[in-house]
């Protein structure tokens, strides 16, 4: 598979199919699904008849619907659960970490006062 086909491919997987699903009517509300898409490649060649390669890997994730009745448009986010527990994780860490730090200066510091 040559460089060209490559990009094709990609562009097939992370077109804008993918990015907004097939409408949905509900209860006369219009839902519109939405992705990010992220996507990267890469290519190789050689001399002659040797050393080609390629390749390419991407993602597609749902992060919520456009909601529309009435005529009016309304982006409805979709919730990540894994994503959040992460997000609060890292920021329960920073924060542990700036008490400490804080502790140990305060600490530190009456300790040469005292002194």
């Amino acid at each position: 598979m040559n460089p060209e086909e490559i990009l094709a491919k990609a562009g097939d997987v992370l077109g804008v199919r993918r990015v907004f699903g097939e409408p949905i009517e509900r209860d006369g509300v219009l839902v519109i699904p939405v992705a990010v898409a992220v996507g990267g490649g890469g290519g190789g060649s050689g001399p002659d008849d040797q050393g080609t390669g390629g390749g390419f890997g991407g993602i597609v994730r749902g992060i919520g619907v456009y909601a529309i009745r009435d005529g009016e448009v309304r982006f409805v986010p979709a919730i990540d659960a894994v994503a959040l527990s992460v997000i609060a994780l890292l920021l329960a860490r920073t924060l542990t970490r700036g008490v400490r730090r804080h502790r140990r200066h305060a600490h530190h510091g009456r300790a040469a006062v005292d002194r």
